[in-house]
């Protein structure tokens, strides 16, 4: 059987859609055919990948209109009758053909607090810890850095917000470093500040098309945005704490 697809070539300044037409079997995957492409018919089209496994996160492109993993998009999950489109992820600069630039997120990560353990609480200079709270916080670390979370995203993909916005995936970074059961750093101004989860409308797109099926909205983003909103506009939290502060500086003077 054979396929056609509509490939996206050029670079940052100029490109078109080039068609071509290649042979399917079965079990093939969307990277498959445009190995086979590359081949063949363009030797000079360039794609990024690396695992063919679904776990490095490298041939992130839309498919069809959709954000995907090219290794991980089965020929047999798409229409043959019409052609199959393939382009660059939009929420970055093109550099040429299927490939982006995204060293931005890679500069985002670096401006994020690290982790910042409390000392060890055991005899022998380990701690101990909840097992529930570990889960918690395993399932941000599946992430494989696709960016098709950041993608999809409206605020970075739509209104082009990278000064402002950190996006899906470095929310999910931030609560992994946030809720771990051991850490002590306060990331909360940053991320109403600096990070701009208040332009996170929590419309779950992030969500539906992480390869890896993390629970980015509701595990992750949902819970950042209620310690911003404990922090900074919940009355009875500014009281709760004012009145701490209070008993604590009191106690300090009695001692």
């Amino acid at each position: 059987m054979n396929a056609t697809f509509k490939i996206w070539r050029g670079d940052a300044k100029v490109g078109e859609f080039r068609e071509y037409a290649t042979e399917i079997s079965e079990g093939m995957v969307v990277l498959d055919a445009v190995h086979d492409i590359q081949r063949t018919q363009a030797t000079d089209l360039a794609c990024r990948w690396n695992c063919k496994a679904g776990k490095c996160g490298s041939c992130s492109a839309e498919v069809n209109g959709m954000p995907k993993l090219m290794c991980m998009t089965r020929m047999s999950d798409l229409p043959l009758d019409r052609p199959i489109t393939i382009e660059p992820i939009k929420a970055f600069p093109v550099l040429k053909d299927l490939i982006t630039d995204v060293s931005w997120n890679f500069q985002v990560k670096k401006k994020i607090k690290p982790f910042k353990p409390r000392p060890p609480d055991a005899p022998d200079g380990t701690w101990r810890m909840q097992q529930e709270d570990i889960d918690r916080v395993q399932e941000f670390r599946k992430c494989i850095e696709c960016f098709l979370c950041q993608d999809v995203c409206h605020v970075l993909r739509d209104h082009q917000m990278h000064d402002r916005f950190i996006g899906p995936r470095f929310l999910i970074y931030a609560a992994a470093l946030e809720m771990h059961p051991l850490d002590t750093e306060d990331r909360v101004e940053e991320l109403r500040e600096a990070h701009g989860i208040g332009y996170c409308n929590i419309t779950k797109c992030c969500t539906k098309v992480c390869p890896e099926e993390i629970q980015i909205t509701d595990n992750g983003i949902i819970p950042l945005k209620e310690r911003v909103v404990d922090e900074y506009y919940d009355p009875f939290g500014w009281i709760w704490r004012r009145g701490k502060k209070k008993t604590t500086a009191v106690e300090g003077l009695k001692g």
